[in-house]
């Protein structure tokens, strides 16, 4: 499972290709129990309003701000990377990502298309990862 989880860190760059659910559901897995154990081990996030600044003025206190700020940017590419190859399994282009830009529906539909199931057999950007032996079989 670790394998699995560490995985897009390893192809950080390779935006081509197919990605299976595993690899990307468990790659979010271990994001997200690292933001639990650098809030854990350094504190909590707090949002701070100053008195002196404007209303809209926030600051973070706690040590995982940095900590987690540093992680979540050397996480970007490969989450990146990851979330293209897994729209890749289903035959549908890495621009599809854009959804996340719409707040809400465009939200809950790239959720939706990240939990489906990956094309059987090969598609235009690679042979099938749960069954490689099949590829061009019967073609």
């Amino acid at each position: 499972m670790l394998s699995w989880m560490i995985m897009p860190y390893r192809r950080f760059a390779d935006f081509g290709g197919r990605s299976r659910r595993r690899e990307y559901w468990s790659f979010m897995l271990f994001y997200w129990l690292v933001f639990v154990v650098l809030t854990a081990l350094f504190g909590h996030y707090e949002l701070v309003v100053s008195g002196t600044q404007s209303p809209l003025y926030y600051a973070t206190r706690g040590g995982s701000g940095l900590i987690g700020s540093v992680f979540a940017l050397v996480s970007l590419i490969p989450h990146l990377a990851v979330a293209v190859r897994r729209l890749h399994d289903q035959d549908r282009s890495g621009l599809l990502l854009l959804l996340g830009l719409i707040p809400f529906l465009g939200w809950f539909a790239l959720f939706v298309l990240l939990c489906l199931d990956g094309t059987r057999g090969s598609n235009r950007y690679g042979p099938d990862l749960k069954q490689p032996w099949d590829a061009g079989v019967f073609s």
